[in-house]
C-alpha cells in the first residue's frame, strides 16, 4: 500500500487495541504472556509485549482493570490481570460503540456516497 494507508492501519490499532484487552479479560483473568498470545491471533492488530504492559498499566490506573502476583512453579511469578466492574461497564460501552460506528459505516458505504463521488 502507501505510507498513508500504513499510518492509518497503526492509529485504528492503537484505538482497538484497548478494547481488545478488556475484551480478552471479560471471560477470565490471564496473566501477560497468555494476553500477548490471544491478542497475536487477532488478525491485523500487531500486537507485542513491549506494545501490551504499558496499556495494561494504564488501563490498570484508570481502575478498569486489577492486577495480582502469583508465584508460579515453573518460572517467575506471573502478574495476573482481571476486569474490574468499571472496567467491564466501560468494556461493554465501547463494544457498543464499535458495533454502532461499523453499522453506521456499513450504511454509508451501501448509499453509495463515496463510490458516486468524482474527485
Amino acid at each position: 500500500m502507501n505510507d498513508f494507508f500504513d499510518n492509518w492501519t497503526v492509529q485504528v490499532r492503537k484505538g482497538v487495541l484497548e478494547l481488545c484487552i478488556l475484551n480478552a479479560l471479560a471471560g477470565q483473568e490471564r496473566y501477560g504472556y497468555d494476553l500477548v498470545k490471544t491478542l497475536v491471533e487477532v488478525h491485523g492488530l500487531g500486537v507485542t509485549e513491549g506494545t501490551l504492559y504499558p496499556l495494561l498499566s494504564r488501563l490498570r490506573v484508570a481502575g478498569l482493570i486489577t492486577s495480582r502476583l502469583e508465584e508460579s512453579p515453573a518460572g517467575p511469578a506471573r502478574k495476573y490481570y482481571s476486569l474490574t466492574k468499571e472496567g467491564r461497564k466501560t468494556m461493554e460501552a465501547m463494544n457498543q460503540y464499535m458495533i454502532d460506528l461499523n453499522r453506521s459505516i456499513t450504511r454509508l458505504r451501501k448509499t453509495g456516497a463515496w463510490y458516486d463521488r468524482v474527485d
